[in-house]
This record gives C-alpha cells, sequence and structure tokens, in this order.
C-alpha cells in the first residue's frame, strides 16, 4: 500500500492538517506557513496522485479520503481548499472523532450546478469539457482551469503564475488522476450530510469567485445556521493566495474560538 507524501512543520499545540484543490499540489500552502507554523503543528499533504504522491491512479471521494486520513494526527482541525475542502468534509461525515473542527475555503458540498433546485456552481457541461480537453491538450487544459481561480482579483496575473509555478514545481498527475478529481467535483453531493454535522464548521469564500458563486455562502448560510462564512471581499477562488495576511488572521480567530469554547456562529 502506497504511502502519500506528507510533511509536518510548526510547534503549536493545535494540529491543522491542509488538502489543496485539483491539480496541485501542498506547494499552494507555501505563502502562507510560515506565518501560521508559530501557532499551529501543519501538517502538509499532496493529495494521492497529486504532486509528490505518485503512484495511486483515479479514486471517488471516500477512496481519497481514507487515504489521506491513514497518515492523520488523532485528532485536527481539517482545512481543504476546493476539491480538498470535498475530502475534508468528507472526512469529518465518515470520521467526526478525528476532527476538531472542519474549515473549507473556495469550496462547495456540491459543485455542480443543479438548475432544477437553482443551486449555482459550474454547470455539468463545463466540467464534462474539461474532462474531454484533458487528454487534448493536457496542459492548456490545466493552464485554463487555473487562470479561472485567480480572474477578478487585483493580482489575478501574478497568482495565475504563482498557482503554474507550484503544478511544475513537483510531478504532475496523470490525465487519469485529474480526470478522476474532475469527476468528484462534477459528482460529489455533500449538502444532506453536512446537515447533520455536529462539530465546529467554518466556511471562508472570494466574493470574486467564479467557480464556487457567492451566492452558494448565503444558500449555506441558511442551510447551516451552526455554520459561520467569511466571504473575503477582493478575493476569488485562491483567498490565501490573493490575501494571505487577512486569511492567516481569519485562522487565529478561529483557533481562539476553539480554544475558548466559543461556538462557531458567535463569530
Amino acid at each position: 500500500m502506497n504511502d502519500i507524501w506528507w510533511q509536518t512543520r510548526g510547534e503549536g499545540n493545535v494540529h491543522l492538517v491542509l488538502l489543496h484543490g485539483w491539480g496541485l499540489n501542498a506547494g499552494v500552502w507555501d505563502c502562507i506557513t510560515q506565518q501560521l507554523a508559530s501557532q499551529f503543528t501543519l501538517h502538509l499533504v499532496d493529495l494521492p496522485g497529486y504532486g509528490r504522491s505518485g503512484g495511486f491512479g483515479a479514486m471517488d471521494l471516500d477512496a481519497m479520503a481514507q487515504c489521506v486520513l491513514r497518515q492523520a494526527p488523532d485528532r485536527a482541525i481539517w482545512l481543504g481548499w476546493s476539491l480538498g475542502g470535498l475530502v475534508a468534509s468528507q472526512i469529518a461525515l465518515t470520521h467526526p472523532e478525528r476532527v476538531e473542527a472542519l474549515v473549507t475555503v473556495a469550496s462547495s458540498p456540491c459543485f455542480s450546478a443543479h438548475e432544477e433546485e437553482q443551486w449555482p456552481g459550474i454547470k455539468p457541461a463545463v466540467l464534462a469539457g474539461f474532462q474531454r480537453q484533458l487528454s487534448e491538450d493536457f496542459q492548456r487544459t490545466v493552464e485554463r482551469f487555473l487562470a479561472l481561480q485567480t480572474l477578478g482579483t487585483e493580482s489575478a496575473r501574478q497568482d495565475a503564475r504563482r498557482l503554474k509555478a507550484i503544478v511544475l514545481d513537483a510531478p504532475v498527475p496523470s490525465v487519469d488522476v485529474l480526470n478522476g478529481g474532475l469527476e468528484i467535483l462534477r459528482t460529489a453531493d455533500l449538502r444532506a450530510g453536512l446537515d447533520g454535522l455536529r462539530l465546529p464548521f467554518w466556511r471562508l469564500y472570494g466574493r470574486l469567485d467564479g467557480l464556487v458563486p457567492r451566492r452558494v455562502a448565503g444558500l449555506l448560510d441558511t442551510r447551516y445556521p451552526q455554520s459561520p462564512s467569511l466571504m473575503f471581499d477582493k478575493a476569488a477562488h485562491a483567498p490565501f493566495i490573493s490575501h494571505p495576511d487577512e486569511f492567516c488572521e481569519s485562522l487565529l480567530r478561529i483557533r481562539h474560538c476553539l480554544e475558548n469554547n466559543r461556538n462557531p456562529s458567535d463569530t
């Protein structure tokens, strides 16, 4: 059985597991690890098949979550960005005893739009198009998806270049693994499961996000009244890259709430 790439940094007495998004690797967190390392013990993970976690094929959401959980600390705050938010949410649903708190970043329990329910998201045809294009022009498809993640921000070009450099700085995932990730984004729907979540749960968003529309935050504010949301006004899909200081401050506030046994909805 293969192990995934896992690195632990920091000296804080609270464990924080960081899960990246589609197509990328744990290098996305380099812009905030130095600020957080004095407050948390950070666990940086390359999801199976991504970056330095080679030797894995495409996985469904549950298999990916179980694979990550095997090397995780007994109890931690789980923070997942985008696709990583689905993985972290799945772990919270299946193994809540391992989760001190769930934090999702620019993520949705259901990424696909459902017009009949008036649920905002990515149109299934768009995700299917990305899957088809991967086999035709791998590099261009990945670059296009990365560009969508920073679109609209003041630092969009710079942030897109940084994301591309992170991808190229580690082994590139196979087409099968990337297709598997897109299939998770296309089909996963954890909305009903999270209705019954009984552990601390925060949701962080970028107002300019083109992949997770800001309407998602409002709908989930109503659906999950126990789970507060925080909106970064000038950020898109990667607020920790475009606004690292504000992002780290929000995580420190979350830690403070946990240490003082405050309800997330009080933030």
